[in-house]
């Protein structure tokens, strides 16, 4: 295979030149290679508005390595090379009987893809979703945003997908991927409806209402493949006998009870599940208290970003401009841009009764108004009330309780202007929300620790040196951004094991993973661990 990067095309390119300048360079006609691909593309906008397409191609000869490294001596050319792409492979099965099928508790990205490996390779897993499937949990947001009715068992934090089926659908990650992981989970998203462009954009998303249909397709294959999926079902206990696990206790939306015999359990709940947290205290898994990060949304004109990045305000050859921001406080609190939305929405992603948390969401298109970010502070263990390993999740709650009364169950919005003067704020004419949930206009500067605030005003001052009008007196703050990542690390050893035998901890509520993908990947690895080991299910 021979690769061609730093391959240059204008942004109004046609669909088919960089195929034909990728065959020009090797100086070779298309009836005598197999395939050209697009492997990577990225956006140069160092010379704006003058903007390329920067394509990474990948070239299938069909010639034998020798003959391709002859080929590529003979062009020299640095940025022609033969490569070898990693393939992903699941491992071979190990011998061990299972006496009975692997149990997945989570339909989260690392769940799911769990789930998916397994059910594949015959082990029939069973997946308990404390959550509805996602065409019910749609209807039960929806109803959430338009009335404040939450429902604390299934909403945009809890169901089929986790909480990134109501998010922008990002997909790129800084995870090393030596075994090709993050390769075969997007494949798999572009084999279940997800657009083909994300296997090889710089920063990929599928956006919600895409995503949402393609979990429904996942679950099919699962569930083809002999798998079984239990949604309203809610792990109450992890029972376990001389240091293994032996089963679990649940709860369905009846509140029929059942107790279900498993030696292999893969927890994969998500970062906001605090009362599962506090039932593996209890149990005595062992957990430690991590840092993590809380801040506001910030909205601003999705036009204001395109120029600052792109030296236009619109142009039907890019989609909407994104950007990416950090600074250093006066208190050595690092502040960054987290979860950004171009074109998106400021969406309520509560789940506990009388707490009220936000997060980012964008459909495919990215073509609303407003860009939106997260703003974010790193808060550290020794910011929390108390040293218990639970106690980041009583510092969001505290939090969350704050943005609750403040907005008094909406969303509290506030100018920034009147943030910095610490005065609340009225609707103005010339703003325009763009919030998923009911919202209102209040002073903000009551949620967070004052020093937070501080923070964060001194980090929008210094991002408006990098991108113009970032601190404009009527951008919109929105609060509070509490669910950044998991406040607590579940402890596993080399084997994705926990002190507990057969409890296999990933993805984000356990603190391995930090997104849609290092979640998605963190839970093949977990279903490579327990078929490496064990048979297929008989």
């Amino acid at each position: 295979m021979i690769q061609i990067s730093q391959m240059k095309c204008r942004i109004d390119h046609d669909a088919e030149e960089p195929a034909r300048k990728a065959l020009k360079m090797l100086k070779l006609p298309h009836s005598a290679v197999k395939e050209v691909r697009i492997w990577k593309r990225s956006v140069d906008a160092r010379k704006k508005p003058d903007i390329y397409y920067i394509y990474t191609m990948l070239v299938d000869t069909g010639m034998k390595a020798p003959k391709e490294e002859q080929l590529v001596r003979k062009l020299k050319n640095r940025n022609i090379t033969v490569v070898q792409p990693v393939r992903y492979h699941f491992p071979a099965s190990g011998e061990k009987t299972m006496q009975h099928r692997p149990v997945v508790v989570g339909m989260g990205p690392a769940g799911m893809f769990c789930a998916l490996l397994l059910a594949k390779a015959g082990y029939k897993p069973l997946v308990l979703e404390r959550g509805q499937a996602v065409e019910d949990r749609i209807q039960t947001v929806q109803r959430f945003w338009e009335n404040g009715e939450l429902n604390p068992e299934s909403n945009v934090q809890f169901g089929e997908g986790g909480a990134g089926t109501f998010s922008d659908g990002k997909l790129n990650t800084l995870v090393k991927d030596p075994a090709g992981r993050g390769r075969r989970v997007l494949e798999i998203f572009v084999e279940n409806g997800a657009p083909e462009d994300i296997l090889y954009v710089n920063k990929p998303h599928i956006g919600t209402d895409i995503l949402q249909n393609v979990v429904i397709h996942i679950r099919r294959q699962i569930q083809e493949a002999g798998g079984e999926i239990r949604f309203q079902t809610k792990v109450t206990n992890i029972c376990h006998e001389g240091g293994q696990v032996v089963g679990l206790e649940t709860v369905n939306a009846s509140g029929e009870k059942e107790y279900i015999a498993a030696e292999q359990v893969v927890l994969a709940i998500g970062h906001s599940s605090r009362d599962t947290f506090a039932m593996l205290k209890e149990q005595g898994v062992h957990m430690e208290p991590k840092s993590f990060a809380v801040g506001l949304r910030i909205e601003h004109p999705q036009t204001m970003i395109n120029f600052s990045q792109y030296g236009m305000e619109e142009s039907p050859y890019l989609a909407a401009a994104d950007y990416k921001l950090t600074y250093r406080s006066s208190t050595g609190r690092g502040v960054y841009s987290f979860c950004m939305c171009p074109g998106g929405y400021v969406v309520n992603s509560s789940s506990e009764l009388g707490r009220l948390t936000v997060n980012g969401m964008s459909y495919r298109a990215r073509d609303g108004v407003n860009a939106n970010s997260a703003l974010i502070v790193t808060v550290t263990p020794e910011d929390y009330p108390g040293d218990d390993v639970l106690a980041g999740v009583e510092f969001q709650r505290q939090i969350e309780e704050a943005a609750y009364r403040a907005g008094n169950g909406k969303i509290p919005c506030q100018l920034y202007g009147d943030f910095k003067a610490n005065r609340p704020s009225e609707k103005p004419e010339a703003v325009s929300l763009q919030n998923k949930g009911q919202s209102c206009f209040t002073n903000l500067r009551g949620i967070l620790p004052e020093e937070l605030n501080q923070s964060l005003i001194e980090g929008i001052e210094y991002f408006d040196h990098k991108i113009k009008g970032f601190a404009r007196e009527d951008a919109i703050l929105a609060g509070v951004e509490a669910r950044t990542s998991s406040p607590v690390k579940i402890i596993r050893d080399e084997n994705m094991l926990s002190n507990i035998k057969g409890l296999h901890p990933c993805g984000e509520g356990p603190g391995y993973a930090g997104g849609i993908m290092s979640a998605a990947m963190d839970g093949c690895k977990a279903a490579e661990t327990i078929a490496s080991v064990f048979a297929p299910y008989a």
